[in-house]
């Protein structure tokens, strides 16, 4: 009887030794595919212009005809906008406001307006 216990005993012990040798689990919700791209699939971006910095008018208000002053954010107008890179020799993907797009056409390329506003465009 005590050694069948003892046996019990030291089956366990190397059940338990062996349990915790093994690979770890991999606790990431990321497919496969996006892990070897370089770009991440769940980013929370500010809502910035990403040439001029342009962001929320926080401070706006709007006043009744009772004169009662409400307080509002004005949000920045912002585009999904592709621009060939002839530097990078690619095509780069920016979040511009419409006034960031004018500030592009104004300067020619994304080229020049990058590096006008020291923005490093291989970020995008």
């Amino acid at each position: 009887m005590r050694s069948a216990i003892t046996a019990l005993l030291l089956a366990l012990v190397i059940a338990t030794a062996t349990a915790f040798t093994g690979t770890p689990l991999v606790l990431t919700r990321t497919s496969p595919a996006a892990a070897h791209s370089t770009r991440s699939t769940l980013v929370m971006r500010e809502r910035a212009c990403d040439l001029l910095g342009k962001t929320a008018n926080r401070k706006a208000r709007v006043v009744t005809f009772s004169h009662k002053r409400i307080h509002k954010v004005q949000q920045v107008n912002l585009q999904w906008k592709r621009f060939y890179s002839d530097d990078l020799g690619r095509r780069v993907r920016l979040r511009l406001s419409t006034k960031g797009i004018k500030t592009v056409n104004k300067y020619g390329s994304i080229d020049a307006a990058a590096k006008k506003f020291g923005v490093n465009l291989t970020k995008f």
